[in-house]
């Protein structure tokens, strides 16, 4: 008891502090939920049990090798932000940059809209799973209506509209994230006095699929290339700080929780998947698996409105404005309704997470001739590097399960 109480108190603390009007009003705190949000998404409590089926008790190693790489990609994307943007508003007429620009944007809408779908729909499944129900059709009618909502404010207040449901998503959910790791830790550090934790340091048989397998997990922390298609509301100097705060913080949050819930999954390494996570929960703190159901929902929430929020700042820009970023929000919604009822979002988030490395060499391809153009070239070969990294992941890249 005494435990949930000190657990809910966390919680309540960071969230009065994060709805502080100083930090409710920042800009630049507005900024960076979209990319926060859409980065620490589903892939949160995914990553811990997914990693630890690959990797065993290396997985803080190789969650840190992720998050360096998914923080130089993001390197890429602030280069293009502040030199590829300029160089395609001068372009006039056929160009070859613009050409992969526009070929890369049709890319990441595919990846957007089925990720979109995505989220949603896993969130209606933990809706129903809290409800004791199960029911198909009504998830998927969940989902629709879900995702009419953020359709609709999107259209009707804009991206600022947006960014508040967004604002207040993340917010709940780096709160319940804090009382998380508090209980993880104060766990562990008892653990550590009674010599009561272990972890499991096997050897790596085979590296190949291992590596594989983590090009997989690479993608769960997408969602940073948001910042990329707020222009209408941000300068490329905010996005370009603000994408960095919001990888920062994701960073640190992935590695403590990580670090933290290892422990905790030894016992458990046949099991997989979110609901492992929320169970073994149970084991720190009662009250944690009704908290990290309210985060894992909040989760999909945020993530789903920031990319419904970047596909139409997305559209925008790929059609010269001749779509609004509002229109875009409905095209966009109207494309994830269709998919939530003709598909299996399971068998298709595989293709969405190919898209997104695709979009990613894709970028890599403008920086380079961007930097050419610049005569850059020590900057042309590190980029073109990370876009062999990328080729490979996008061409050999599996899902971690299984």
């Amino acid at each position: 008891m005494f435990e949930n109480i000190i657990l809910l108190l966390f919680a309540v603390v960071v969230a009065v502090c994060l709805f502080h009007p100083a930090i409710r009003d920042s800009r630049d705190w507005r900024a960076t939920v979209t990319p926060l949000a859409s980065i620490i998404g589903s892939g949160f409590l995914v990553a811990a049990p997914l990693l630890y089926q690959v990797v065993n008790g290396w997985s803080v190693l190789a969650m840190a090798g992720i998050v360096l790489l998914a923080y130089a990609v993001g390197g890429v994307i602030r280069y293009n932000i502040r030199y590829a943007e300029p160089a395609l508003a001068a372009a006039s007429g056929w160009s070859l940059l613009a050409t992969i620009e526009t070929v890369a944007s049709v890319v990441l809408s595919v990846g957007y809209v089925i990720s979109v779908a995505f989220y949603l729909r896993l969130l209606s499944s933990f809706v129903l799973r809290m409800a004791a129900v199960e029911s198909e059709l009504l998830a998927k009618g969940i989902t629709t209506v879900m995702i009419a909502f953020i359709a609709v404010i999107g259209l009707w207040r804009g991206l600022g509209g947006l960014e508040r449901l967004e604002e207040t998503a993340v917010n709940i959910k780096l709160s319940i994230i804090v009382a998380l790791l508090a209980g993880l830790a104060w766990f562990d550090f008892t653990g550590w006095i009674t010599q009561s934790i272990d972890l499991l340091f096997l050897p790596v048989t085979d590296w190949h699929d291992s590596l594989r397998r983590l090009a997989g997990i690479l993608l769960i922390i997408q969602g940073f290339e948001t910042s990329r298609y707020l222009g209408s509301e941000y300068d490329a100097e905010t996005r370009i700080r603000t994408m960095r705060y919001a990888q920062w913080l994701s960073g640190l949050i992935y590695l403590l929780f990580i670090a933290l819930v290892l422990p905790l999954l030894g016992p458990i390494q046949a099991a997989h998947g979110e609901t492992a996570i929320i169970a073994v929960a149970a084991l720190v703190a009662p009250v944690l698996p009704a908290m990290l159901t309210g985060a894992a929902v909040m989760s999909q929430f945020s993530a789903a409105v920031a990319d419904t929020a970047g596909s139409g700042g997305l559209m925008a820009e790929v059609s010269g404005r001749r779509i609004t970023p509002g229109r875009g929000y409905l095209l966009i919604s109207a494309v994830a309704i269709v998919l939530v009822w003709s598909a299996s979002i399971f068998e298709i988030i595989t293709i969405a997470s190919r898209a997104f490395a695709a979009y990613y060499l894709l970028q890599c391809l403008v920086a380079v001739m961007v930097s050419v153009g610049r005569r850059d070239f020590w900057r042309a070969l590190l980029f073109l590097m990370m876009a062999l990294v990328l080729l490979w992941i996008a061409v050999f890249a599996i899902a971690a399960a299984g």
